[in-house]
């Protein structure tokens, strides 16, 4: 029997994560840089080492405490019946709209799902789900409408939320090769530091519970605020 790629995923499942951590996908990530460029402009960020801090900080303090979880959750409850679990589905979602502390990050994972979304339905695969999602008000957000994307393709759970993870560390180094700035290498570096410690945090995003999901990050949210009136900027976020 030929092994199946990636520990247990299939070859098709696993090509369609690719794509879906890929820079590529038309969902408008490459144009963010979630606070790291007005940590640049405080001058918290200014060579590789402290930007590793930084992103391994955000991923453990921010990413696995909030949105991995969620899109953990909602995975699970895109998976119940032809639609999904709507009724918790819309929970998640609000709780992702109500937390984001600032506009730019609201409007960033409004962006995000609404874009993917669109992409979903614009694929010509018949799914009811892909209503459910585009139904959510006021909008779909990232997490949640990348959980109904990873449960399409068929892969595991921990697969899934693997890749939203290496998504976003992806995405955030490309933003560091950028604004820092950092040559490709220490941006490769990072990214390694990020992929090293990515598995347990999706681990323990994966069982953490309901009451213990938050997603308070007073520094974030001051450096988020402040970069919606910087003068000069790279990102939207």
């Amino acid at each position: 029997m030929r092994e199946r790629a990636g520990g247990g995923v299939g070859a098709a499942a696993l090509l369609q994560l690719m794509r879906l951590a890929s820079p590529a996908l038309p969902v408008g990530g490459f144009s963010y840089s979630e606070g790291l460029e007005a940590a640049v402009e405080a001058r918290l960020t200014t060579h590789e080492a402290d930007t590793g801090t930084w992103l391994r900080d955000q991923l453990h303090l921010s990413l696995a405490r909030s949105d991995l979880p969620v899109c953990a959750r909602a995975f699970k409850a895109w998976q119940r019946g032809e639609q999904g679990d709507a009724a918790t589905i819309k929970e998640l979602n609000d709780w992702v709209t109500v937390t984001r502390e600032t506009r730019e990050l609201r409007q960033q994972t409004q962006q995000m799902g609404r874009s993917l979304g669109e992409w979903l339905k614009n694929r010509g695969v018949a799914d009811e789900r892909v209503a459910v999602l585009k139904a959510l008000a006021p909008a779909p957000t990232w997490p949640v409408a990348f959980a109904l994307a990873a449960a399409q393709t068929g892969a595991p759970l921990r697969e899934a939320v693997l890749t939203f993870a290496f998504g976003w560390a992806e995405n955030m180094v490309q933003a560091a090769l950028k604004a820092v700035p950092l040559g490709q290498s220490a941006g490769q570096r990072i990214l390694t530091s990020l992929i090293d410690a990515i598995p347990t945090e999706v681990d323990r995003a994966v069982l953490l519970a309901d009451s213990e999901r938050q997603a308070a990050t007073p520094m974030l949210a001051i450096l988020s605020a402040q970069h919606e009136a910087q003068y000069s900027r790279l990102f939207r976020s």
